[in-house]
């Protein structure tokens, strides 16, 4: 029986419908329009494009965007300045650093300059920390949206054997922490793993985080298995695909998440809501306060 096609593109539409009404509701009453602060190192196309549409959804839902795009020359210097230029703004509520940074770039030092109260991203200690104790507060925004698929769809995590094949600090990583957190028991797959077909086949639930196309193809699946692919990849032709071989894996999992159309427009919608979240936390806090001298 044919999967399940779990729909990223609807379900950011209700996302989407549904952020408008409470930013405009929240411009109304604290005449204060959330912002997105996105600083972005000069050289990657695809990484452009995405700016660009994170632009366009920013406009859609009423928030303001800014943008500090900085050469490829750069310093690790006039990079986190740039860091602490927007982390200083008040009228900038959430910051993303567009990732993945050039190699010359200290990653790591460059996220630890981040105001945590604007890491919308959830990749600073603060907030790292929080979620590996199951307290998040702004959390990843790419395996958030992967898991409320998952909770849209009636996916069944607790007990659940998942794998998850990647184990990067924003997608692979978190996923992982955010399944366990559901009480889901968890394997963490990476390059040096071995025998992978064998970890896959006994799992209910496979994510996949590893940018290699074909790198898990129908066979290799448990019958009725939830398969959540956040995989990009770029085929010679120049469309877009997935880790996952979707022809054969939809025809053995219950569940698929298809590329593109997954959990893409999902990761949006949650990014553009932590910035809303953001920008509650901190201008709903200063108005309370005003209110009461």
């Amino acid at each position: 029986m044919p999967a399940i096609v779990l729909n990223g593109r609807a379900m950011a539409r209700e996302m989407r419908e549904d952020l408008s009404l409470r930013v405009a509701a929240y411009v109304a009453q604290h005449n204060h329009t959330p912002t997105l602060g996105v600083i972005h190192v000069y050289g990657d196309r695809s990484a452009e494009r995405y700016v660009r549409s994170l632009q366009i959804s920013c406009n859609r839902v009423g928030m303001n965007f800014k943008y500090y795009l900085l050469h490829h020359t750069a310093t690790q210097r006039e990079l986190e300045n740039a860091i602490y230029t927007f982390s200083a703004d008040e009228n900038v509520d959430g910051i993303i650093i567009q990732m993945p940074l050039p190699l010359k770039y200290d990653s790591a030092s460059a996220v630890a300059k981040l105001d945590h109260r604007k890491d919308i991203d959830g990749v600073h200690p603060i907030n790292v920390g929080l979620l590996n104790q199951n307290k998040p507060s702004l959390v990843p925004n790419t395996p958030a949206g992967g898991m409320l698929l998952l909770e849209r769809y009636g996916i069944e995590l607790a007990g659940r054997d998942a794998v998850v094949i990647g184990r990067s600090a924003i997608v692979g990583g978190p996923m992982s922490t955010m399944l366990l957190n559901a009480e889901a028991t968890v394997e963490i797959c990476h390059r040096a793993t071995r025998n992978l077909a064998d970890k896959v086949r006994r799992a209910d639930i496979v994510v996949t985080a590893a940018g290699k196309i074909g790198l898990v193809t129908g066979d290799m699946l448990k019958p009725g298995a939830t398969v959540i692919d956040f995989g990009i990849n770029v085929r010679p032709d120049g469309t877009i695909c997935g880790d996952v071989d979707y022809t054969s894996a939809f025809e053995v999992a219950g569940a698929i998440t298809p590329v593109p159309g997954g959990t893409g427009p999902v990761t949006t919608m949650v990014l553009l809501n932590n910035v809303l979240k953001a920008a509650i936390a901190t201008h709903v806090d200063i108005d309370d306060d005003m209110n009461q001298c």
